[in-house]
């Protein structure tokens, strides 16, 4: 019996599984900021020959998850102030749209899935899990999003989340919540009464008041 060798055509199945695998690790807050990444570690941790390691890199970069520097050195970004406020005013635009869109199909089915995702994002916070809280919260989010049937749009603020992981991770640990994002509840509420205006403030507050306050 004679078994075929891996070839190229097999890389583009390997590059994808580390980068969607690492893209969320770095997503949800599993990697710090400022974290250097080789990809000898990279291709240890999935098994996987350099060459996919080395694209799915490359692919991050691209989308900002990760910073190359003038030497080759690959980390998770450690962002600034002032590009924290910008990526919080991005969250604004593109996800009061996103929920805005969403509205009309707010059916009840999504309202108490929505439910049941905050009752575990309060779960995350009682148990001070940062990365639970990042993933769950997140989770809220895009299940609310996926509604609006907007996935160009949607793909936009995963971007802006996925550049935000790291640094959410390390400022959470700062923040002593006891209790979930009071902001959701509101947009829930504005969900139930199919009130726009509502929902679009709650939102809007929920993503910009949510980040000042762990940078505060």
């Amino acid at each position: 019996m004679i078994t075929s060798r891996p070839t190229e055509a097999t890389l583009p199945a390997a590059h994808d599984r580390v980068y969607r695998a690492l893209r969320a690790r770095i997503m949800h807050g599993e990697i710090s900021p400022g974290v250097a990444l080789t990809l000898r570690g990279i291709g240890r941790d999935f098994d996987v020959s350099m060459t996919p390691a080395r694209e799915a890199v490359r692919r991050l970069v691209a989308e900002g998850a990760l910073f190359l520097s003038s030497s080759g050195r690959v980390s998770t970004p450690e962002l600034s102030g002032d590009r924290i406020e910008e990526l919080a005013a991005l969250r604004a635009l593109l996800e009061v749209e996103l929920a805005s869109r969403a509205l009309p199909r707010a059916h009840i089915a999504l309202i108490d899935r929505l439910q049941a995702i905050n009752g575990t994002v309060g779960e995350a916070v009682s148990n001070r899990d940062a990365v639970g809280y990042i993933r769950t919260n997140l989770e809220f989010h895009r299940t609310l999003y996926l509604r609006a049937q907007a996935p160009a749009m949607l793909a936009m603020a995963e971007t802006v989340w996925l550049q935000l992981g790291p640094t959410m991770r390390a400022l959470y640990g700062r923040l002593r919540r006891t209790e979930p994002p009071h902001f959701h509840k509101l947009i829930i509420a504005a969900l139930k009464a199919g009130d726009e205006p509502g929902l679009r403030l709650a939102v809007r507050s929920d993503v910009t008041q949510g980040l000042r306050m762990l940078t505060g």
